[in-house]
């Protein structure tokens, strides 16, 4: 299993921070929240301790709905998004890698709610990331 980093709540994930944890997943890391904080995108994030969790987590925002959860590791970073049951046919239609559509199809639902994580660690896998940000935005 996967352990998160950024667990101190006295280290904020600053860029150096960031730099050093994410290691050569930082310029994807970089890109990402260029692209989604961009006026294309219009969407605002926010780095906060989470006791529960005891990590740093990035919440990332369109408007008020909460589009996707971040979270550092050893040099990846990962993506957590959840959808309700009726939001899911729609992934399998998307055009993004078939694994993670595989994952997806036998991921254990957390209550009503249905997980979809991606584990990045390069720039060339931000075009799957963005095409299921921009199909969560578009969901009612």
């Amino acid at each position: 299993m996967e352990t998160i980093a950024l667990k101190e709540p006295t280290v904020s994930p600053s860029t150096k921070v960031l730099q050093t944890v994410l290691g050569k997943a930082f310029p994807a890391y970089e890109e990402l929240i260029d692209t989604i904080t961009s006026k294309d995108y219009g969407m605002n994030v926010e780095w906060r301790y989470y006791n529960d969790g005891k990590a740093w987590l990035c919440k990332a925002q369109y408007k008020k709905k909460t589009v996707l959860w971040l979270s550092a590791g050893d040099h990846y970073f990962r993506t957590a998004f959840y959808f309700t049951e009726k939001a899911c046919s729609g992934i399998f239609a998307l055009d993004i890698d078939e694994a993670i559509k595989r994952e997806f199809r036998d991921v254990k639902h957390i209550g009503k709610l249905i997980p979809l994580v991606t584990r990045v660690t390069q720039k060339k896998q931000l075009r799957d990331v963005l095409k299921l940000v921009e199909y969560k935005k578009g969901l009612k």
